[in-house]
């Protein structure tokens, strides 16, 4: 399988190691992420928004751009040629405010075009995913806030946003959300055993690359 993985975090996709005030554990995440889906036999296309540049803000000339069914800004029209030929996609990001970094926001704005990603059948109605191989959506976020608060308390607002917003507005409904909460009050050795933990679950999870 080809899996696209979308990354937010201002450290990058190196910031993976235990090294004081340049360490993300978004990043080391990814780190697993991605070593997991290798020993599976997986391709692997990491999309980093921090490491592109990529500009998140929609201007005039993109929303002119999006309402005609094109895209202006040509990092985001990399990213939907990517994403046309991703199986799975992953997100892994940080929640800040209860909501995910202004880069994820803005790819799902700039990258998500209306006759590229998915068409609109009619006014009102679902939409109709454009990503012929998609077959699921994976989203992995770090938060100070326990699960349960977030959840219950907070109405899980990154799930309403990114899965019933989103993905399954377009009609894709294999998704899957892996949240990590208070790591920064967890010890080294219980850090790395959830980090060993996110490795075996995607290394076993897709077993055959045919899948």
């Amino acid at each position: 399988m080809n899996f696209v993985i979308v990354f937010d975090h201002p450290y990058g996709a190196s910031a993976s190691e235990n090294v004081p005030h340049r360490r993300s554990y978004s990043a080391a995440l990814l780190a697993a992420v991605m070593k997991g889906l290798l020993s599976g036999g997986h391709r692997i296309d990491l999309i980093d928004l921090h490491a592109d540049g990529f500009n998140p803000v929609t201007s005039a000339s993109d929303l002119a751009a999006w309402r005609q069914k094109r895209t202006h800004d040509p990092l985001a029209a990399d990213y939907q040629r990517r994403l046309l030929s991703a199986d799975h996609i992953i997100f892994i990001f940080p929640i800040w405010w209860e909501g995910m970094p202004a880069l994820m926001k803005g790819f799902l704005d700039k990258v998500f075009v209306k006759g590229v990603v998915y068409a609109e059948t009619k006014p009102g109605r679902p939409f109709k995913c454009l990503l012929p191989r998609l077959k699921g959506v994976s989203m992995l976020t770090v938060m100070a806030t326990p699960t349960f608060v977030y959840r219950w308390f907070l109405g899980n607002p990154i799930t309403k946003m990114m899965f019933r917003g989103t993905f399954r507005k377009m009609g894709v409904n294999r998704l899957k959300w892996y949240n990590y909460s208070g790591m920064e009050n967890r010890s080294l050795e219980q850090r790395r055993n959830v980090l060993a933990k996110t490795e075996r679950i995607f290394s076993t999870r897709w077993k055959s690359p045919s899948v």
